[in-house]
């Protein structure tokens, strides 16, 4: 069971801390349900997360530290093209990215990032990208133990060549 202040990581939204339980009537039929409420360090969202469902919706720990050099080598290292068209790229960097795993959403970010340098990467896959750098910037906030700004230079370092 979850506490208040855990950091924890929800696939396709990214880190963030629970910051409270809270019950509300489902759909008025005077059923209680529970939910964790998470909120993301970027953007302030609130998120609501049924108690009853965690492992269901992939919902895991925050990587340690000593996951960081791995990150690292995932995002400066070589690039790997995924053959075929955009729309098979974008549904296979998509799947990556839903699988919650911090690997998977750092390759979609590199792969992403430096096709954009090549040449012009659709909406769908800019989004994609977008939504990577989200997700990682929000777990580096507490992987690095630092801020937003501190994340996203730490972001930008790693996705240079």
């Amino acid at each position: 069971m979850l506490q208040i202040g855990d950091k924890v990581v929800y696939p396709m939204h990214g880190a963030g801390e629970i910051a409270g339980i809270e019950e509300y009537d489902v759909m008025g039929q005077g059923k209680m349900k529970s939910y964790y409420v998470m909120r993301l360090p970027i953007g302030d969202v609130k998120i609501m997360l049924p108690t009853d469902n965690i492992e269901g919706i992939g919902l895991r720990q925050i990587s340690p530290p000593e996951k960081l050099k791995e990150i690292e080598e995932v995002l400066q290292g070589p690039p790997v093209k995924t053959a075929g068209s955009w729309n098979k790229r974008f549904h296979a960097n998509l799947a990556r990215l839903k699988t919650g795993d911090i690997l998977e959403v750092a390759a979609v970010a590199r792969n992403l990032a430096l096709q954009g340098r090549e040449k012009k990467i659709s909406s769908g896959e800019q989004r994609l990208l977008d939504t990577a750098k989200q997700i990682l910037l929000s777990e580096m906030v507490y992987v690095l133990d630092g801020t937003i700004e501190s994340a996203e230079k730490w972001l930008e370092k790693m996705l240079e060549r």
